[in-house]
């Protein structure tokens, strides 16, 4: 099916799910290695991207610190765990614009972040604050195995982190199934959030090894940008963005479901098949 035929198909005739592709568990060092070439090919734009996303998260850590508890901190940090995938949607726009030969423009990123995808994108971050309250609420409940009498042993404090961590890893694995492909391919073809987040979730379970691997590299450079008091989140943020891009350009089949009538996506990449050789469709 060519693409003017998929313009004029309905929403009933879709799909439900995007096909996948098999990766292999190494894929993710491809994308990671993907995102730094985009970052070098658009570093003035990556770096100022980098560099407010990188001072919104320290002066909300700041203030909780000095002016709330460490626990808020610790609360704020994980809530940036859920929400992260949103800010990444201007990135996606860069990688887009590269991809199509374009000059990447800010302008252009940021009307695709705020604008034509901004109703999506607000039924997505609904669902991820949904998830997020159940998680507070599930870390409250938490406190119950805290130990009050006296002293903690050290049995005690090992089962009152083990709940928590369990709990936490639980709704962890939750969002990150739902995030990991559905906002970039609602930036990039015609579709529903609902369809977006039932195909990354589809997608996940079907590369369990790669998505272990591309969760490891995404939590460790975090928390490595945050050990260096977020200055290293200016650079390793965008790399982020964009190889969560190609991640999902190489994982997701989305031919089936139409371009965007307008905007940066509603042409095709100059490297369309760029990840075909690599991978299979199942």
């Amino acid at each position: 099916m060519t693409d003017v035929d998929r313009s004029n198909v309905t929403r009933d005739e879709m799909p439900f799910v995007a096909p996948c592709r098999k990766l292999s568990a190494w894929a993710p060092f491809r994308w990671i290695r993907l995102g730094i070439s985009d970052l070098m090919q658009a570093p003035q734009q990556s770096l100022v991207y980098g560099l407010v996303v990188a001072l919104m998260i320290g002066i909300v850590c700041l203030l909780a610190w000095f002016r709330g508890s460490q626990w808020i901190m610790f609360a704020m940090l994980g809530g940036f765990v859920f929400l992260a995938p949103l800010t990444c949607i201007g990135l996606y726009a860069i990688s887009a614009q590269l991809e199509r030969g374009q000059e990447p423009q800010m302008t252009r990123s940021l009307r695709a972040a705020l604008k034509r995808h901004f109703g999506n994108e607000m039924i997505f971050a609904l669902a991820l604050l949904v998830i997020f309250l159940v998680w507070a609420r599930a870390a409250v409940m938490v406190t119950v195995f805290f130990p009050t009498d006296g002293e903690a042993s050290l049995q005690e404090l090992l089962t009152y982190l083990g709940f928590g961590s369990m709990i936490g890893a639980v709704f962890a694995a939750i969002t990150f199934s739902a995030s990991a492909f559905s906002l970039p391919m609602i930036m990039h073809r015609d579709v529903d959030s609902i369809t977006a987040i039932v195909t990354s979730i589809n997608a996940v379970l079907r590369n369990k090894r790669a998505m272990v691997v591309w969760l490891t590299i995404v939590v460790l450079s975090l928390l490595i940008g945050v050990m260096t008091a977020f200055v290293g989140l200016i650079a390793i943020v965008p790399v982020i963005g964009y190889a969560a891009w190609h991640g999902y350009l190489e994982t997701i089949d989305a031919d089936q479901f139409p371009r965007h009538a307008v905007g940066i996506t509603s042409i095709p990449r100059s490297e369309r098949d760029a990840y075909e050789d690599n991978s299979s469709t199942q």
